[in-house]
């Protein structure tokens, strides 16, 4: 009976008292990857463009208890445009077990690309100027139970002014970025 009864609060106290090993840590680092799809507008004066789009990325941050801090690499590409952008993001999270619902807002710059047209049969392209761009985010975190890996689901609109000039005009169009996307995040 003395062997059941230490048997039984050797297994009580370890099921009770064992912890992941980051359970004191303050903040968890991680890396991940995502990708996209949705839309892109430009515009340019009164005319507007709008195209199917895709994104695909590269994300390194820091997650604390109720902020994200995170810095990102996107390629958009579209039928007649490609670009990259990075961003520095930061998130609001509501606390929960397995799925938290978060917003963010980031800051950043488009950079390098072109934008490509035909008229009348001759293909022009302009290059991508560097300029600042704007983001916002609206999505949830799916957190599976001891594994270091979280997915987040997510929409997300980026607006960047003056991306490109047109030669021989004062015309320089905005873009905006529109799509949905998936988020694999590996926690260090």
């Amino acid at each position: 009976m003395k062997i059941n009864s230490i048997s039984l609060i050797s297994l009580v106290s370890t099921l009770a008292c064992a912890a992941n090993a980051n359970a004191g840590v303050i903040a968890d680092f991680y890396i991940g990857g995502m990708a996209g799809v949705g839309g892109q507008t430009m515009f340019a004066d009164s005319k507007n463009k709008t195209d199917s789009a895709g994104v695909f990325g590269a994300l390194v941050g820091m997650d604390l208890p109720i902020f994200r801090v995170e810095g990102e690499y996107d390629y958009f590409t579209a039928s007649d445009l490609n670009t990259n952008a990075a961003m520095l993001n930061l998130y609001a999270k509501m606390p929960s077990t397995i799925i938290q619902p978060y917003i963010g807002g980031g800051i950043g710059m488009v950079f390098g690309g072109d934008q490509k047209f035909i008229k009348n049969s001759v293909e022009s392209k302009y290059d991508i100027d560097t300029t600042a761009a704007y983001q916002a985010m609206l999505g949830a975190t799916i957190a599976i139970l001891a594994v270091p890996i979280k997915f987040d689901i997510e929409g997300r609109a980026l607006y960047a002014p003056n991306v490109y000039s047109i030669e021989g005009s004062d015309i320089k169009p905005d873009m905006l970025q529109y799509n949905v996307r998936a988020k694999v995040r590996y926690i260090f």
